[in-house]
């Protein structure tokens, strides 16, 4: 941090309400909604804005006919003040814990595919030694999860390698490998046929992952590399529930992140296409903020899911 930056977060003119409504206006790229979100007028918005690029003597923002945008001091100035705000958050929720019910609070994001296979896991284990901690865990979509986690909404994510692009400001380590697989239910025409023909799914529904994911890229190029045509009957959805109930309700395709649907296969509920996994492989991993040391209790939640990782590993 310069000793510009450091001084000013040091300005005792600088309140709490100064960095919410600053991370909101940044969150949400306009005033108006950002005082929605909070609950203010958007006078008290702007207010608060002008005051705090007032005592930083910087804009924080460029506004044009098209909105607002972060200049290039108000893109430092957001890293600090969202470990800033993150930091006190965490403070008061860990002391409102602590004091209620001996307990914290970590809040996690994860894959809808992770949360199925390696959180519950995970999290029943933790428990067995903290109780009484409070785990708040949000899925979505990578890109999602990650912006979430940059800009202090989330403890860590359990997410799926992406480009070095998007990792700016982010670690990233291994835990397992996951690759993409094609289900339908049992029964299924497609089921038991041999030999397996792959362009035979284009005669049926598909389910994909949304356009512009990690994973729908991998799954596009590997229909392309085996020739493969969209159907025109598809659906895009990132969600485990909706993804099942719609393949077992019909006669779809489902590409889907393995770990998502183990279980229903297990149990003989869906059943997978005999089809070459090894280009659809992708890394499972944890991203944390690079300029944001764990807390005690991320660290032993970080620990318990590296256990479990292993075990998935050994599993294959």
């Amino acid at each position: 941090m310069s000793i510009w930056l450091y001084s000013a977060m040091l300005d005792p003119r600088i309140k709490f309400r100064h960095l919410q409504c600053f991370l909101e206006i940044a969150r949400q790229g306009g005033i108006s909604r950002a005082a929605d979100a909070l609950a203010i007028t958007q006078p008290a918005a702007s207010k608060a804005l002008r005051e705090l690029e007032d005592i930083l003597a910087i804009r924080l923002f460029e506004r044009s006919r098209k909105g607002i945008r972060l200049t290039r001091f108000g893109e430092v100035f957001l890293r600090h003040a969202s470990a800033s705000v993150m930091a006190i958050r965490e403070g008061m929720e860990s002391v409102a814990a602590a004091r209620d019910r001996g307990g914290g609070v970590v809040t996690v994001g994860v894959l809808p595919n992770v949360g199925a296979r390696l959180m519950p896991r995970a999290l029943r284990l933790f428990k067995t030694s903290a109780l009484e901690t409070i785990v708040r865990v949000t899925t979505g979509s990578n890109a999602q999860l990650l912006d979430d986690l940059k800009r202090g909404g989330l403890d860590f994510v359990v997410a799926r390698l992406v480009d070095p692009a998007e990792m700016i400001g982010l670690s990233f380590e291994h835990l397992y490998s996951e690759p993409l697989t094609l289900v339908v239910r049992m029964g299924h025409p497609l089921c038991g046929r041999t030999p397996f023909d792959l362009t035979a799914i284009e005669r049926y529904p598909i389910s994909l992952p949304l356009a512009g994911t990690v994973i729908r890229g991998d799954i596009d190029r590997f229909l392309i590399a085996n020739g493969i045509r969209l159907p025109p009957d598809r659906v895009e959805t990132i969600s485990i529930t909706f993804g099942r109930a719609h393949v077992l309700s019909g006669d779809a395709v489902w590409a889907v992140p393995r770990g998502g649907v183990m279980g229903d296969i297990a149990a003989g509920l869906l059943a997978e296409l005999p089809i070459d996994r090894t280009p659809l492989e992708g890394s499972i991993g944890l991203a944390m903020r690079s300029d944001m040391p764990p807390s005690p209790l991320v660290a032993m939640l970080i620990s318990t899911i590296r256990e479990v990782a292993g075990e998935i590993r050994e599993e294959g």
